[in-house]
């Protein structure tokens, strides 16, 4: 069905409604898409581009209805590829996105000076139209005021004000979402022309009775101290170094409650099944290396209850303006940081973030040092190796050692990433001049507890879909590998090993299977780093998703010792070699993991995602190439340096 067809006709032929939401960033607009669908949501792209759509679904009145959340815009004059999306979205002649059959346009109460072009712009595109009026409680708060029905009169379009939490003004939206056919329309669309678009403007203020509101001084306040270009910066570096301490501190005893649960399971699974290859399968495999991801969720859960937190309150916005002076002397700008930021939660959405960057040299200088950033994937590794270097009980002070290692694990990868982004904004041709930079900064707000924790659910679910889907295949894979082929008695015998020692026998298969075989055909390349063949399946295994390093160890220590693998990986010493008998897993070994992880491209979903955001495959493997160089020579360095330390 064409989307040239009338909106009336379009929702009546199919049944149910098609909304989309419109507004600047900061107004309001994806606040008011979570209360109206709920949990009720998906994620997709629009058709022939890589923008991300945001869908939902609610019933009104025996009706379904899809409401859209467009990309936040301050213009229908696009200058960066999400506000072209929603440029699109609003034009009928652009056959391959669908066009609403209604808009829902979020004003800001407090600068609804600003908001109003966008407004005039929407309305010239004919579709029919109801403004969702924001923040109306925080302008009167402020001593500002507004008629709302005055401003009703003066737009021609439905103005319904809803304020967050205010379960009878969305039932009122609800309500009018029924029948946009009906809605009343401006009988005459606002002029075209900036100087007129200004002059509506005013006359629309006016005619509502619009009362400025008083400056925010509580938020005036706090802004004179965190937006200082020094106490500013020491307080967001305290705030990140504290952010890393909760994460081990309050962490630490939910995972130790996690852990003891797949201890259990895996007790029961050896007490009660009798076949020793599915009692593998279901305790070392299932349950042993899928249980060694799922322990670190805690963590997960926290570090995104911490970002969400610090997002609603408005604190976040105040960051991206501060690194905005740092971004500008690597020649990019506020919106990189807000890329970068990005990241910390998974590369892909930092890599998708970078279209609202409007020069696309800026937007390729970032997408190569996005991945640098330390994203949730790599904080079980960070968690499992930092727990084998140094231990829970040892402290700098007040803070917790573990903690301080972390932080600096995510500043080294925020400093690379910055670093990086420096140099290939440079390469190619001579810097371009840096566009304005223009966010809005909210007041300081209480979060809202559902939007954090609808947050916090969909991290959480990310996390355990990534370990049904991916981990799970691969830890079985791996079982496999580690138990294949199958040795026979007679031949253990031959080799000397006591065949009623369990864990004789779970060592001399391991080092007999193909996963041996395959970590020692790479043992040229990362010998130098301290790594021996079983660390190696694990960097190998790894490329799928880094999680998977610490499901791989899991397996490799239980198939070492299936009574006791925890304390198996602390005690594994080298097998062969000048040094064999020796520790395993020492400092520099340690540390240089943490470097190669901290720099080492090891996701090939960020690869594919790169590939489709740049349309080749040639950045994609300029950044593998770079990463894998970068990581290697850094963890070399970092096992030299700390071998000679220690």
């Amino acid at each position: 069905m064409s989307s040239h067809c009338g909106p009336v006709a379009t929702a009546a032929e199919i049944g149910d409604l098609r909304l989309a939401l419109v507004g600047s960033p900061n107004s309001g607009k994806t606040t008011l898409f979570n209360a109206l669908t709920g949990l009720r949501s998906k994620t997709g792209n629009y058709p022939g581009v890589t923008v991300a759509r945001y869908e939902g679904s609610l019933r009104v009145a025996d009706r379904d209805v899809i409401v859209e959340d467009l990309p936040g815009t301050y213009s229908l004059e696009p200058i960066s590829p999400d506000e072209l999306v929603v440029a699109d979205v609003l034009d009928p002649d652009v056959d391959a996105i669908q066009t609403p059959d209604a808009l829902l346009v979020t004003l800001d109460a407090t600068s609804l000076r600003r908001s109003l072009p966008l407004l005039a712009q929407v309305l010239q595109r004919g579709l029919p139209v109801c403004v969702v009026l924001t923040f109306r409680d925080e302008l009167i708060r402020r001593g500002g005021w507004i008629d709302v029905a005055s401003l009703q009169r003066a737009l021609g379009v439905p103005v319904i004000p809803v304020a967050a939490g205010s379960r009878t003004e969305l039932a009122d939206l609800r309500t009018g979402l029924v029948d946009p056919a009906g809605w009343p329309r401006p009988m005459i669309l606002p002029p075209t022309e900036s100087e007129q678009v200004r002059s509506w403007t005013d006359s629309v203020l006016r005619s509502s009775h619009y009362r400025v509101p008083d400056v925010d001084h509580r938020t005036r306040r706090i802004d004179a101290v965190l937006l200082h270009p020094v106490w500013g910066t020491l307080i967001f570096l305290a705030t990140m170094f504290c952010f890393f301490q909760v994460i081990f501190t309050v962490a630490a005893p939910l995972q130790d409650g996690v852990q003891a649960i797949f201890d259990w399971l895996g007790s029961l699974v050896a007490q009660y099944v009798g076949n020793s290859w599915l009692s593998g399968l279901l305790g070392q495999a299932l349950i042993g290396g899928v249980g060694s991801v799922v322990v670190f969720l805690p963590q997960i859960a926290l570090l995104f209850l911490l970002i969400s937190l610090l997002e609603g309150t408005g604190y976040l916005s105040r960051a991206a303006f501060l690194m905005d002076r740092l971004m500008a002397k690597v020649g990019l700008e506020g919106r990189a940081f807000v890329a970068l930021l990005s990241s910390l939660a998974c590369a892909i959405p930092g890599i998708m973030a970078t279209r609202s960057l409007p020069s696309a040299k800026d937007r390729f200088a970032t997408m190569m040092g996005a991945p640098l950033m330390t994203c949730s994937a790599r904080l079980p590794v960070y968690v499992l190796l930092i727990g084998l270097l140094v231990d829970r009980d040892v402290r700098f002070g007040p803070f917790g050692a573990q903690g301080v290692v972390m932080f600096a694990l995510y500043l080294g990868g925020a400093l690379s990433a910055m670093g990086t982004a420096f140099v290939f904004k440079r390469i190619g041709s001579r810097r371009g001049p840096v566009m304005p930079f223009y966010m809005e900064m909210p007041s300081y707000r209480l979060p809202r507890l559902r939007t954090v924790g609808l947050s916090v659910w969909d991290a959480c679910k990310g996390f355990l879909r990534k370990v049904g889907r991916i981990i799970l295949v691969v830890t079985v894979i791996l079982w496999l590998l580690l138990n294949l082929p199958v040795q026979s008695i007679a031949s253990m015998k031959a080799a000397g090993v006591n065949t009623n020692d369990e864990a004789a026998v779970s060592a001399y298969v391991l080092d007999h299977s193909y996963a041996a075989d395959l970590g020692h055909a790479v043992e040229p390349v990362f010998a130098p780093l301290g790594f021996d063949w079983r660390i190696n399946i694990g960097v190998l295994a790894s490329l799928s998703a880094r999680e998977t390093f610490v499901a791989t160890l899991g397996q490799v220590a239980a198939a070492t010792d299936p009574e006791d693998p925890s304390t198996a990986l602390k005690k594994m010493t080298i097998t062969d070699g000048p040094d064999q008998g020796k520790p395993l897993f020492t400092p520099p070994t340690v540390a240089a993991l943490l470097v190669f992880f901290l720099y080492a491209l090891q996701c090939m979903s960020t690869i594919g995602v790169m590939r489709r955001e740049t349309g080749s495959w040639k950045w994609p493997a300029i950044a593998f190439g770079y990463m894998f160089v970068l990581a290697w020579g850094m963890a070399f360095l970092t096992h030299t340096v700390v071998g000679a330390l220690t």
